[in-house]
């Protein structure tokens, strides 16, 4: 009895191409960080506060 993989191989990869991946993360996450931090340190208290509290209420917690 033989049994076959549904799934498919991943082809072999080099080490610049795995180190090539981390950067390209690496990068993007801390461009997303970066966007994240400069929106909030830019928003207005009345914009964060309706964001912090539709948050809350979208993950059913209690905020009154």
């Amino acid at each position: 009895m033989t049994s076959t993989s549904l799934t498919r191989p991943v082809p072999p990869t080099t080490l610049p191409e795995q180190r090539a991946a981390m950067v390209r993360a690496a990068l993007l996450t801390g461009a997303l960080g970066l966007l994240l931090v400069w929106g909030v340190g830019f928003a207005g208290p009345d914009a964060l506060h309706a964001a912090a509290h539709d948050s809350r209420h979208a993950l059913t917690f209690p905020c009154h």
